[in-house]
């Protein structure tokens, strides 16, 4: 130890590794990535931000907590990364660094659980400063959080329209609620669709299963929603169907917003959510949607919503979320 160096210093210049923080050591952000002020993001490839909110949930709570678990299980690649010195994706087979992405974890936006217009304000706000300079990427919070998060991001960018591309198990498009009113998670999609940055027609769901209202096709066709239920992606496989359905989102649009709710997922594989719905998709098939979506220029923000950790205690829906999410940004950014 020199004179001028302290005991911490010495330690750390005389061991091996000590650069290596375990996944469970340390700061908890998304991918072990810097904590910043919103202000400070100028030199940001993807920045992070939660919306903590579950008030606009109509059946099980418990969103507000995805954001921090999603953050958590997310430290697991960051400190592979970190040890190995890059990682080799066995999937795609690519080589990976996330040491060449600089990813920027703004924390947690303002919410109101009382005060939904509030929380509103407070997304669209937060989503707009980050969409004007990174990519912009929410972890939810109830999927009505898409919404303002959706307006945001159209606004940052200066948009005229911007498609939307939803992985769901359901369509979101309800015209409101006599116990929730007109803003709860099951009228996001309806409310992006019909705000002066969307339109139905840009608009394409996967994995849509379960019950849905009396006459729904009928208003698939006269809205031109591009629904693809989650029998069309068995019949047709998941890359034909994701690929028509960025096209038609994309189609006269200037970007495309990328939402994925947890549900998508057969509840057997990721049982953390608030409304589960039996016969979703594999995490392969969640795994390839990601894969595939990465590679589109078109898309540019995305969100994965609806992760209440409470319900899974194996931590697995946590983990796949993270997953898919930093599989997204392998994809977009660290290949």
């Amino acid at each position: 130890m020199t004179d001028d160096q302290s005991p911490a210093s010495s330690f750390l210049e005389r061991h091996e590794g000590t650069n290596a923080e375990l996944a469970y050591a340390g700061r908890q952000t998304f991918l072990k990535g810097e904590s910043r002020d919103i202000e400070d993001i100028d030199d940001a490839d993807v920045v992070v931000y939660g919306a903590p909110f579950d008030a606009a949930a109509s059946n099980r709570p418990g969103a507000r907590y995805g954001p921090n678990a999603v953050r958590e299980a997310s430290t697991w690649w960051a400190y592979l990364s970190g040890y190995k010195g890059g990682l080799t994706n066995m999937n795609t087979r690519a080589q990976v660094d996330f040491g060449n992405v600089t990813v920027a974890d703004c924390g947690d936006v303002p919410v109101f659980p009382q005060d939904i217009g509030a929380t509103t304000e407070s997304i669209t706000a937060h989503a707009a400063t980050i969409a004007e300079r990174a990519f912009p990427l929410l972890i939810g919070g109830d999927h009505y959080c898409t919404y303002p998060a959706f307006r945001g991001f159209a606004e940052g960018i200066d948009a005229d329209r911007v498609g939307l591309v939803q992985i769901d198990a359901h369509t979101d498009t309800a015209n409101g609620s006599p116990i929730f009113g007109e803003r709860f998670h099951g009228s996001s999609t309806r409310l992006i669709a019909e705000s002066e940055y969307g339109d139905y027609e840009n608009v394409s769901q996967i994995g849509i299963r379960g019950y849905e209202s009396p006459d729904f096709f009928e208003f698939v066709d006269e809205s031109g929603l591009n629904l693809y239920t989650m029998r069309d992606v068995t019949e047709r496989g998941i890359s034909d169907v994701l690929t028509d359905a960025i096209d038609r989102a994309a189609e006269g649009t200037d970007a495309v917003y990328v939402t994925f709710d947890i549900d998508a997922v057969d509840p057997s594989v990721a049982p953390g959510t608030g409304t589960p719905e039996p016969a979703g998709l594999t995490s392969q098939q969640a795994l390839r949607i990601v894969e595939l979506l990465g590679t589109h220029e078109e898309v540019g923000a995305a969100d994965l919503m609806e992760v209440a950790p409470e319900y899974d205690p194996t931590r697995s829906t946590q983990t796949l979320a993270a997953y898919l999410l930093v599989t997204l940004i392998e994809r977009m950014f660290a290949e």
